[in-house]
């Protein structure tokens, strides 16, 4: 159990993570259907993740794994994202509401099974970057895929701040810069995002990640996707655990939260 206060090594707890939400080739899934954003997307929402940010939009079962989903083989899921793909026509598809790439195989298995399904034409391979850092040979594993585009959510512009905000030790906040290297190294088609909302990142932490990306790649600093913080039930309650006042914080933004 991860307390408020807790500074973690992100790699550990998706170790720990994984232990409950990976079983041999499944992994833990609480849903399977399409939903509006992307302009259309299949969904497979999956459990667990490896950092605590404060902002997140999904529900509890990213913080309880254990108490939440059933399991899935590569083979199960590929199979009701694709029906979900059609139910709803849309040729887009991803795994969401935890960290995609907890469960490597089970991973790596689906993304070959959706290379073959007609209903999918683009899978969005969205990721925190922090096991994709830690290890290029996985961004490897992905490089030929056809229909695998990365989104990368970056949290903060400097180490304190990613200490603050996800929970995990500020000795890894490179990492998901290093996984936008590998990427670029590795001729993966990707983007990068990041949680620059001025409500949490003051603009002077935004000017450094910006130029920390451009010293990685111009292209990349300039079209980056700015995302910001929406008052989901899982943000409220986790912006109390932080200790910060969530009522306070979207009155500023002009939005309720009640």
């Amino acid at each position: 159990m991860i307390k408020r206060g807790d500074k973690f090594d992100p790699l550990d707890v998706a170790k720990q993570t994984e232990r409950m939400v990976c079983r041999d080739w499944a992994r833990k899934y609480t849903a399977f259907y399409a939903t509006g954003v992307y302009g259309g997307i299949a969904t497979g929402y999956v459990v667990g993740c490896c950092l605590r940010c404060f902002f997140c939009w999904t529900d509890f079962s990213r913080d309880f794994p254990e108490a939440f989903g059933e399991y899935y083989t590569a083979e199960e899921a590929c199979e009701n994202i694709a029906r979900a793909a059609k139910k709803w026509r849309v040729t887009k598809a991803r795994i969401s509401g935890g960290e995609p790439t907890l469960c490597r195989r089970h991973l790596l298995e689906l993304l070959e099974l959706i290379e073959e399904r007609d209903e999918v034409k683009l899978f969005i391979l969205e990721t925190n970057g922090i096991l994709f850092g830690a290890d290029e040979s996985y961004v490897r594993d992905i490089a030929g895929l056809r229909k695998v585009y990365v989104r990368v959510s970056l949290k903060a512009g400097e180490p304190e701040a990613f200490e603050a905000r996800t929970g995990a030790s500020r000795e890894f906040f490179e990492l998901p810069f290093r996984a936008v290297k590998a990427l670029l190294d590795n001729n993966v088609r990707f983007h990068v995002a990041a949680m620059t909302d001025p409500g949490i990142m003051p603009s002077e932490e935004r000017r450094r990640l910006i130029e920390r990306l451009a010293e990685i790649d111009e292209f990349l600093a300039a079209n980056l996707e700015e995302e910001v913080c929406d008052p989901y039930e899982g943000t409220l309650v986790r912006m109390q655990f932080y200790g910060l006042d969530p009522v306070e914080f979207f009155r500023r933004k002009g939005l309720g939260a009640t």
